[in-house]
C-alpha cells in the first residue's frame, strides 16, 4: 500500500468513515475514548505517512522528537523566570531549523538535508513556534508531552492546516460537548464534507484538471508571437487558475474542519467569501485565514512592537510598511525560493502599502469621495482583479511562458 494522501481519494475517506464511528458514538453518549482516539490517529499516520514509502514517516518522528526537546527545553528555562530575548530567540531559530532546511534542498540539491522532508512539515512549525512564543509571553505556562504530541498530530489538519491555537485545541479535546452541541457540530460537519466535495471534486477538478491544461496550452502557443506572450488565454489562464486555486484548497480545508467537527474539535474556518473582500487586507482576513491570522500574530505584530519598543522607526506609517515588506517577503519565501514567489510576496505588500495609502486618503476626504453600493462592487471587482493577477505570479505559468 502507498502513501495516501489526506482527502484525496476514496480509499482514506472509507477508512476515516470507519475510524470515526466509534469517536461519533461515544460523543453522541458523551464519552470521549481517548485511547481509542490514540489508536485512530497512529491509524492515519501510518496510513498517510508509513505506506509503500516509510522515510516520509521516519522524518515526522525524528521530527516531533526534535520539536519536543526544542519546546521542553524552552519551558523549563522559562519556569525559571527567565525572559531573555536571545534564549527566547534561539529556540524559535531552533524551531524553524527543520523547516529551513527542507525549504532550502531544493535550492542546495543536497538529498542529505531532506531528513525532515515530510507533508505537514510548515503547519507542524507553526503550532511549534506557537507554543514557544506563548510560553515566552506567559499565557501558556504547562503542557504534557501527551499534549503537545496530540496538538502537533491531530490528523484532520495535519498536513496542510487550519492552523489551531494550542489553548483553543485544548478546550475542545479536554471538554466533551452536550449532546445536542455535538448533534449541531455532526450537521455543521456533514455540511462542511458535501460542500467540500463539491469544491474539491467537482470545481476543482474542473477547472484544473479539465481546463487548465487545455488554456494553459494555448497560452503557451502565444510565447514568442506576442511581447512577454501576453494574449487573451493568459488572462483566461489567470482566473482559472485562480478559481482551482480556491475550490482545492478550500474544499481542502472544509474537510479538515468537517473531521475536526466530527471528533468534537471546533476547528477554525480557513476560508471566508475570499473573493467578496472589498480590499486586499479584507481579503487576506477571508483568504487562508489561521495562516494569515498566524503570521500577523507571531510575526508582523511582533516585529511592529519590537520597532517600537527600540525606536528603530519613529514614524507609524512606515513602521507598519516596514513590516508589510518583512511579511510578505517572509510568506514569499516560505513558499519557495523562486522568483515568482518572492515577488508575489512583493506584490501583496506593494497593494496592502497602497491600499492603507488610500484608506487615508478617503478618511481625509470622505465628503468628496461617494460611499455607496456602486462603489463597493467596485472596490469588490478591483480586488479580486488584483487577487487573480497575484495568483497568475504565484501559479510560476509566467516562468513557463517566458523561460522555457
Amino acid at each position: 500500500m502507498n502513501n495516501i494522501t489526506p482527502y484525496s481519494s476514496p480509499h482514506y475517506f472509507i477508512y476515516l468513515l470507519v475510524l470515526l464511528l466509534p469517536i461519533i458514538i461515544g460523543l453522541l453518549f458523551g464519552k470521549r475514548f481517548r485511547i481509542y482516539d490514540f489508536i485512530a490517529t497512529v491509524i492515519i499516520l501510518v496510513i498517510t505517512f508509513f505506506g509503500g514509502n516509510a522515510s516520509q514517516g521516519i522524518s515526522l518522528i525524528a521530527y516531533v522528537l526534535f520539536e519536543m526537546i526544542v519546546v521542553f527545553s524552552y519551558l523549563r528555562y522559562r519556569k525559571k523566570k527567565n525572559n531573555s530575548f536571545w534564549v527566547f530567540t534561539f529556540a524559535v531559530v531552533m524551531a524553524i531549523v527543520p523547516l529551513v532546511f527542507v525549504k532550502l534542498d531544493p535550492l542546495i540539491k543536497n538529498a542529505t538535508i531532506s531528513l525532515f522532508a515530510f507533508m505537514g512539515i510548515s503547519y507542524l512549525t507553526f503550532k511549534s513556534v506557537e507554543i514557544i512564543m506563548e510560553v515566552r509571553d506567559g499565557t501558556i505556562k504547562e503542557i504534557k508531552p501527551t499534549e503537545f504530541v496530540r496538538f502537533l498530530l491531530f490528523f484532520p489538519t495535519i498536513t496542510s492546516g487550519p492552523i489551531d491555537r494550542f489553548r483553543r485545541f485544548q478546550k475542545d479535546v479536554l471538554n466533551v460537548p452536550s449532546r445536542d452541541e455535538y448533534l449541531k457540530l455532526l450537521k455543521s460537519g456533514t455540511d462542511k464534507l458535501m460542500l467540500g466535495l463539491v469544491y474539491k471534486f467537482i470545481l476543482g477538478y474542473f477547472f484544473g484538471t479539465l481546463l487548465l491544461p487545455k488554456i494553459s496550452i494555448l497560452a503557451l502557443s502565444y510565447a514568442h508571437q506576442r511581447p512577454l506572450g501576453i494574449s487573451w488565454a493568459l488572462v483566461a489562464y489567470m482566473y482559472c487558475y485562480s478559481m482551482y486555486l480556491f475550490f482545492d484548497f478550500a474544499g481542502y480545508s472544509l474537510f479538515a474542519v468537517a473531521i475536526s467537527n466530527f471528533m468534537g474539535v471546533k476547528t477554525p474556518m480557513n476560508f471566508r467569501r475570499p473573493f467578496q473582500a472589498v480590499n486586499i487586507k479584507d481579503f487576506w482576513n477571508r483568504w487562508h485565514i489561521t495562516l494569515s491570522f498566524w503570521f500577523r500574530d507571531f510575526i508582523y505584530m511582533r516585529l511592529v512592537f519590537t520597532m517600537m519598543k527600540k525606536k528603530w522607526i519613529k514614524n507609524r506609517i512606515t513602521m507598519a510598511n516596514v513590516g508589510y515588506v518583512a511579511l510578505f517577503l517572509i510568506m514569499g519565501f516560505w513558499h519557495g525560493e523562486t522568483w515568482f514567489y518572492i515577488v508575489y510576496g512583493i506584490f501583496h505588500a506593494c497593494a496592502m502599502i497602497t491600499n492603507d495609502a488610500w484608506l487615508r486618503f478617503k478618511k481625509k476626504h470622505r465628503k468628496q469621495i461617494p460611499s455607496n453600493r456602486f462603489t463597493k462592487y467596485l472596490a469588490i471587482f478591483i480586488t479580486f482583479n488584483v487577487v487573480c493577477f497575484s495568483f497568475l505570479i504565484f501559479s510560476g505559468f509566467l516562468n513557463t511562458l517566458w523561460f522555457s
